[in-house]
């Protein structure tokens, strides 16, 4: 069984027992955290829409934390422009608990 859940503006393909990386939510380590935003559940069958308008899938944060750095440089040729920026994204890693469709 699985699911895909938005989040964070992006979305995931989630079963149970998976770790995955979203967004920083914000939740303290060990914290439970409830994904309202079920797109698709399949079991037996894929189910979308209004089949999946009441689904839920829960897990708990096992860690916060940031990516690695990520540059970002700006150059312009033949006018001396160039700027170096870097760039670390917060995340929360969520170990997926429970589907409930």
């Amino acid at each position: 069984m699985y699911a895909i859940i938005a989040t964070g503006g992006k979305q995931y393909k989630v079963s149970e027992g998976d770790v995955i990386r979203v967004e920083k939510l914000g939740i303290d380590v060990n914290g439970e955290v409830t994904f309202d935003d079920v797109l698709a559940v399949k079991d037996e069958s894929l189910k979308v829409g209004e089949d999946v308008k009441g689904a839920t899938v829960t897990g708990k944060v096992i860690s916060n934390g940031r990516a690695k750095k990520v540059i970002v440089y700006h150059y312009k040729p033949k006018s001396g422009y160039h700027k170096k920026n870097g760039h670390r994204q917060a995340y929360s890693a969520v170990k997926i608990e429970k589907i409930n469709a």
